[in-house]
């Protein structure tokens, strides 16, 4: 662990027991006007687990910003041990340009552990990688789904290793996938250097969504409490599951659909899923479910091309399938899940089958 080394940030050390707000250079502007990721660093007045936390890797997706901001703000966590590094906003240039992309049009999620010679968005990599990850022995990287597209919310994390699988049970999300992740992601290049790591999927871009926003909030805290570094109980989510299988249902032929079935909803094999109409309200052809399972996302737009993605679903064995449903039949609809739920669903219309 990190814990004995002496915690440099920008140049600057940050002692146990301090609070500290810091400027991460990692550009300049066309102007030579420096570019800076804003952090705050909490320390607990004794050594312990250093622990990081990443919004807004992809500069579209605010689901991080709202949750650390909440975390911060609402009820600060007062450590008894060990050190957050909170990083609300990681892809400066791209929140800018409400893109998911840096100016050279790179993917900073696949680029790490960076390089301090190479392209602006290994550049940037590099500093978050050798600045904030390298230093910790934990890490929390909050992420939503792609634009047009809303995701349940759910924990990405490599479950064949014993302290990920930890970290990730802990988060205390209904749904885990079990996945390393993609190549030059910032979890899987963490884990590959000793250093557990876990993403949540959670909501749409642009947007601080409640639901989405209480769920990270949680998963911190309960991370933090699993780990000793402050009181209180765990807050136990409603189910959990890790999922070995997901797979997505595609459109097969141009038009609008209307849409059966939501994020979070359980569905059987061959279970409508949306039919396809014409522009003029002729059916074209119905998706079906090609397996049984939780809907971790789908589209947000109706019209479709053939091949485009409208679902994906979390594959589940019969009894895990059964046991999640009785489950849900029986919590409380004040639930978290339950909310979050209902949250998904309100900007779309969701038709049943006839």
């Amino acid at each position: 662990m990190n814990r004995r080394k002496p915690l440099i940030i920008a140049g600057e050390q940050i002692r146990l027991g301090e609070i500290r707000d810091l400027q991460l250079t990692f550009s300049e502007s066309y102007l030579g006007s420096r570019v800076a990721i804003p952090l705050r660093v909490i320390r607990g007045k004794r050594a312990g687990p250093r622990v990081f936390i990443t919004g807004a890797i992809h500069g579209d997706e605010l689901t991080g910003i709202g949750i650390i901001r909440e975390l911060l703000f609402d009820q600060p966590p007062r450590l008894l041990k060990g050190t957050l590094i909170c990083a609300p906003v990681v892809n400066i240039f791209g929140l800018e340009r409400s893109s998911r992309y840096l100016p050279d049009r790179r993917d900073l999620n696949r680029s790490f552990p960076g390089s301090a010679t190479g392209s602006m968005t290994s550049r940037l990599a590099h500093a978050i990688f050798t600045e904030i990850v390298r230093q910790c022995d934990y890490g929390i990287d909050f992420h939503s789904a792609a634009v047009r597209r809303i995701n349940n919310p759910n924990v990405r994390a490599d479950m064949t290793r014993p302290e990920v699988k930890k970290l990730a049970r802990a988060f205390g999300c209904e749904v885990i996938v079990n996945s390393k992740g993609p190549e030059g992601s910032l979890r899987r290049t963490a884990v590959r250097h000793g250093i557990p790591t876990i993403i949540l999927e959670a909501g749409e871009v642009w947007k601080f969504e409640p639901g989405m926003v209480a769920i990270g909030v949680r998963g911190c805290l309960n991370v933090l409490k699993s780990l000793g570094m402050i009181e209180g109980p765990v807050d136990e989510p409603l189910f959990q599951v890790a999922v070995k299988k997901t797979t997505w249902v595609r459109a097969e032929r141009g038009g609008f659909l209307a849409f059966h079935a939501k994020p979070g909803d359980l569905v059987r094999k061959g279970q409508a899923l949306a039919t396809n109409y014409s522009i003029f309200g002729f059916e074209r052809n119905l998706l079906l479910s090609p397996a049984q399972g939780m809907i971790l996302g789908m589209t947000t737009m109706p019209a479709v091309q053939p091949g485009e993605p409208v679902y994906h679903i979390a594959v589940l064995a019969d009894a895990t399938y059964r046991r999640i449903l009785k489950k849900i039949k029986e919590g409380s609809n004040e639930h978290l899940f339950q909310r979050i739920l209902e949250d998904l669903s309100t900007n779309m219309i969701i038709q049943k089958k006839k």
